[in-house]
């Protein structure tokens, strides 16, 4: 059974939302400093103007969330910090939107994952040596190394059956998060989104079929990262084709 995100409007939620990043972002990887958000959330001033979804344990405790934000006078955080290489004044502004702190807690995370969602460099990501197929019998994701994909002994597939089980509990966070910021996004007629990502997380979501272009060189932005332009119906396009069993679960109640 697929996990599925839910959209945020109350006051205690958005609260262990802002726990969570403050966690993360401050005491975890020190993208910023704990000494200038000493109550212990992490906020800024795009939240009142985002969508905001999470990822609940069986103790209704936030253990993984992300934010769409919304178009406003306060502008994008992409466009506030990075120097893009296209002409965002052609972009439709009602149309557009910034995928924006995704953020899971430790314990639902492992070590080679914080390399690419997280960083801190880009040289650090180990996701392009995996191989994500989707199975439709049971709406999970699996994933090989590259080099296993034609053979190995039944030790050696027992213990990445095993393992294959791990990456795919991982992986439905990020899917759950995004097929919800997805739903949510035609909901409301959106059309393109911008996303500050590390390498590592913009070759897991190709992966799953969520097409972005690179729209600027990297920069240091909580960590080293690029910054991104998807075409939501490029999307579409490129998810039917190459996952078609995921973009029918990511249309079901677009």
């Amino acid at each position: 059974m697929s996990i599925t995100a839910s959209l945020v409007t109350d006051e205690k939620d958005l609260t262990g939302i802002y726990r969570l990043r403050y966690k993360v972002y401050c005491l975890e990887w020190g993208f910023e400093k704990p000494d200038n958000n000493d109550s212990g959330i992490l906020t800024d001033v795009f939240d009142k103007h985002a969508v905001h979804f999470a990822l609940k344990n069986s103790s209704q405790k936030v253990i993984a969330a992300v934010r769409l934000i919304l178009d406003s006078e306060d502008g994008f955080p992409l466009e506030r910090y990075c120097e893009l290489n296209i002409n965002n004044g052609d972009l439709p502004r009602d149309g557009l939107a910034e995928i924006s702190r995704l953020v899971i807690h430790r314990d639902y995370r492992r070590r080679a994952e914080d390399k690419y969602v997280f960083g801190p460099d880009e040289e650090r990501r180990s996701i392009g040596s995996f191989d994500f197929q989707y199975q439709s019998s049971n709406n999970r994701y699996s994933a090989r190394r590259f080099e296993d994909r034609y053979g190995g002994t039944r030790h050696n597939a027992q213990r990445h059956n095993a393992s294959n089980y791990e990456r795919r509990q991982r992986h439905e966070l990020v899917i759950g998060l995004y097929k919800a910021v997805y739903q949510e996004s035609r909901r409301r007629q959106l059309t393109h989104w911008y996303a500050v990502m590390t390498k590592g997380i913009a070759l897991l979501i190709e992966k799953l079929g969520l097409k972005f272009d690179v729209i600027g060189d990297p920069v240091d932005y909580h960590g080293i990262r690029t910054p991104y332009l998807g075409k939501i119906s490029e999307t579409e396009r490129v998810m039917s084709e190459t996952v078609p069993d995921l973009y029918e679960e990511f249309s079901r109640g677009k």
